[in-house]
């Protein structure tokens, strides 16, 4: 703790020793316009701000040195100037240039939050996510940011991993890529497994907690990520990218680019193999995958093709381990597990998920003058695949197959071999008109998607088939889905200094389902729903460098698949769930140093829940609760004195509640003699904490570079307590734990080629063992209480190496 103090004590003590001055200037167009709203970044400092009204800009408390500073615009060309700061500066007026291409950037900006919106986001480009990028999925790209917790089935980071956003689980996050639903329309859930390696592909990404604005697809219920691909470079490239490391992992990536062709065409691909051993017993993962853009470029027009795919055939890992082997075997898997001939428990080699998604995107993107301009895409996903599983001492009757019979024996189970398949289709389109005014922008957007997924089981092998049929179909049910949404969102700059937003969508959702599940019951049903989801806020911009802001929101998010599947028919049916979220922020950005504060309250009405109430075939379902919160506090700031040290980090504190809970636990006695009474004992526990919500989180970057172009990154972070179930017990909870990870990286430039960059990254640097997930089953048997459960053990120390080669 000491040497920490002195630590802060030198870092803040440098602010001093260096010069500090100013950089000011006006930015303005070709005819000496001003522009308002065009960044400003010192790339060195990694700091900017954004022009006022009257296109001025002030950068204070600058370190003395040579930087370069960077202006950028929509609609016109990046602007670079090199700058010597030993004085304070005037830069007079810079003109900008208009760019002879449209910017890709109209993509994505109808989903984006800008400088001015009220909503508290992160934003990652091109550089941060290169530097994080060790083929690890996406989650663990984003790991580093607020509120943010990961999960890995594997131990490591990849196959099949999940993240969660103010304790908000996967379902409720809103995924899009380059403004195209990403989320599984029935789930609602991302399986980041099948886009292996997209982040090399990836040139920013945007999180948005919170309801955020407003987006296609899923429901923002709690957090928003919107990924924009790779954007034009002009010069062509090309990269070849490798990893090695532990649990016998690689990865193979190349990717190229042809440039800015005849002034007006560009081609760029990529191509990734990935393997990985798993740190979790025989968890191990083959994926490949491919980006593959073409686009038309002129001044006032963009058309541009995307095709990405991935697929991914690894071993199954996701039931967890006993809490019992924690201290003694980390690393079991029971998945794949069944007695052979002699007795002996033996594995089961292909226990496999597999699975091939394919993406096509056509974007088309005009401008009609210098503050209309509209963008438009068609988009089509293609999916397909089954998760194979050996089960023991299976009833034949379940299977829809007939009793066989052997030597006058009759034979009503058997051990068989099944797959369980998903093939799905999902097509539709998107788009937004955009108008950039003095003192209003606005967009008038939405968009139209529709679903149609097939699900059904096969055997493929069986014990005692009997007469069945080959790869014999035992259920099948069919979902279909269409989702429409419609929204305008205006920013008015009310004054100098306030600017006010709105944003009001209407959402309509249609949701069928068709057949039998794997259980054999008829599933058939329909829904139906339509939302309307206002937002609005303002921006008080108290200074170039500190603003404050409030934001409101509701949101609305229909049950998904399973919570319709699995819900008692006797019961109630589902409802939608909905909430009131209020923001407020405030931030602070110079040169040196940044800060920023939001509080947030989600208030929510009928959230769906895991209560441990159960169907008529025992199955768990989730329950609607009438009332729950998560309200906290997120702060997050860094401070780059000079240009070779810099300290990033971010906590949030929060409370996580749902009031009046009751909880249900299977009464075993019952279920052997119905006169046991109760069928559940039910636990009436007043206020009770929401699972997998923890009250304190921390992220720390610590950044060095004592060599030019040699970088040391130490990241740590914090996870508090989080408890498994929302009884608030004590003895149901994933303990805290506190992970660093050592990164560095080291790059030159030969004359042969444009770089050449190493990097290593030992993650879980001091060995802790730690879980991330788990899940738990309770029962009572002879009054005596009963527990099931699966934890998650993350990997201990482990390491990646890589290298970049760019020509």
């Amino acid at each position: 703790m000491k040497r920490a103090a002195l630590m802060l004590a030198w870092v803040l003590g440098t602010v001093t020793v260096f010069g500090q001055y100013s950089v000011k200037g006006v930015v303005a167009d070709e005819e000496n316009q001003p522009l308002l709203g065009a960044n400003i970044m010192l790339t060195e400092l990694g700091r900017g701000v954004v022009t006022q009204k009257n296109g001025a800009f002030v950068m204070n408390r600058v370190p003395g040195g040579s930087y370069i500073l960077v202006i950028t615009f929509v609609g016109y060309e990046s602007h670079s100037v090199p700058v010597v700061v030993d004085r304070d500066l005037d830069l007079g007026t810079i003109a900008m240039e208009r760019a002879t291409i449209l910017g890709e950037e109209v993509i994505v900006t109808a989903t984006r939050a800008g400088t001015k919106t009220p909503v508290a986001f992160s934003n990652l480009d091109s550089e941060e996510i290169t530097s994080r990028n060790f083929g690890q999925d996406v989650p663990y790209l984003l790991a580093s940011t607020p509120s943010l917790v990961t999960s890995s089935d594997a131990g490591h980071g990849i196959g099949y991993t999940s993240m969660r956003i103010r304790g908000t689980d996967s379902n409720r996050i809103n995924v899009t890529i380059n403004g195209i639903p990403l989320n599984d329309a029935e789930s609602h859930s991302v399986y980041w497994v099948d886009l292996p390696d997209i982040a090399t592909s990836v040139d920013n990404i945007q999180i948005q907690r919170g309801v955020g604005t407003s987006t296609n697809g899923a429901a923002a219920f709690g957090a928003s990520v919107n990924f924009q691909t790779r954007k034009l470079e002009k010069e062509p490239y090309a990269i070849y990218e490798g990893t090695l490391g532990s649990f016998n992992t690689y990865r193979n990536t190349i990717s190229a680019g042809s440039g800015l062709i005849k002034d007006h065409f560009s081609v760029d691909m990529r191509l990734s193999d990935l393997h990985s051993d798993g740190y979790i017993d025989r968890s191990w993962t083959n994926l490949k995958s491919y980006y593959i853009s073409a686009a038309y470029h002129n001044v006032n027009t963009l058309v541009k093709f995307v095709t990405f795919s991935g697929t991914e055939e690894l071993y199954q890992a996701w039931n967890g381990l006993p809490s019992y082997l924690l201290e003694s075997n980390r690393t079991y898997n029971g998945l794949g597990s069944y007695t052979d001939q002699e007795g002996n428990m033996v594995f089961y080699d292909n226990q496999v998920d597999h699975y091939k998604q394919t993406h096509y995107q056509l974007h088309l993107s005009r401008s009609f003058n210098e503050k209309w301009y509209a963008n438009a895409a068609l988009h089509y996903t293609r999916g397909a695949g089954y998760y194979e599983q050996y089960k023991e001492d299976e009833s034949l009757s379940d299977y829809l197959l007939d009793d066989v019979t052997i030597g006058g024996d009759t034979i009503t189970e058997t051990n068989l071999i099944r797959r369980k398949w998903l093939e799905n289709d999902f097509y539709g389109i998107v788009g937004g008109l955009h108008y950039e005014g003095d003192r209003i922008g606005a967009v008038l957007g939405g968009g139209w998607n529709l679903y149609d997924g097939d699900h059904y089981g096969t055997v493929i092998w069986a014990q005692y088939p009997g007469n069945s049929e080959i790869r014999h179909r035992w259920y099948e049910n069919a979902g279909r889905k269409t989702d429409w949404n419609t929204y305008v969102k205006a920013n008015w700059n009310a004054g100098d200094r306030l600017s006010l937003f709105v944003d009001l969508q209407l959402r309509g959702i249609d949701y069928g389902i068709k057949g039998s599940d794997d259980d054999l019951r008829d599933i058939g049903q329909e829904h139906n729903y339509l939302f309307f989801n206002p937002k609005a806020g303002f921006n008080y911009q108290i200074n170039q460098s500190q603003r404050v802001y409030f934001f409101v929101a509701r949101a609305n998010r229909e049950p998904n698949r399973s919570n319709f599947v699995d819900a008692d028919p006797a019961g109630p049916v589902p409802v939608k769930e909905s909430m009131l979220d209020y923001e407020a922020g405030y931030t602070l950005q110079s040169s040196i140093y940044s800060l920023n504060a939001n509080l947030y309250y989600m208030d929510y009405t009928d959230q769906l829940v895991l209560t441990g109430e159960i169907n008529d075939v025992g199955s768990a379902i989730m329950t609607n609760v009438k009332d729950s919160y998560r309200a906290g506090i997120e702060v997050s700031g860094s401070i780059k004195p000079n240009t070779w040290f810099r300290w990033d980090l971010n906590a949030t504190f929060s409370q996580n509640k749902i009031l009046n809970y009751k909880g249900y636990v299977d009464n075993w006695d019952y279920w052997s003699d119905p006169e046991n009474e109760p069928y559940q004992v039910v636990e009436e526990l007043g206020t009770s904490n929401l699972s997998f919500s923890p009250s304190v989180m921390f992220n720390s970057k610590l950044d060095v570079e004592p060599l030019k172009e040699l970088h040391l990154s130490l990241i740590s972070r914090y996870v508090g307590k989080q408890f498994i179930d929302n009884t608030s017990s004590e003895a149901r909870i994933l303990n805290p734990y506190f992970v660093n990870d050592l990164r560095v990286s080291y790059a030159f430039y030969p004359q042969f080629m444009e770089e050449i960059a190493v990097h290593i990254q030992v993650s879980n640097l001091f060995n802790v063992q730690y879980e991330t997930n788990a899940w738990i089953y309770r029962y009572y048997s002879e009054g005596e209480e009963g527990v099931y459960d699966g934890f998650f053990p993350q990997a201990g120390t482990h390491v990646m190496a890589g290298i970049r080669l760019k020509f």
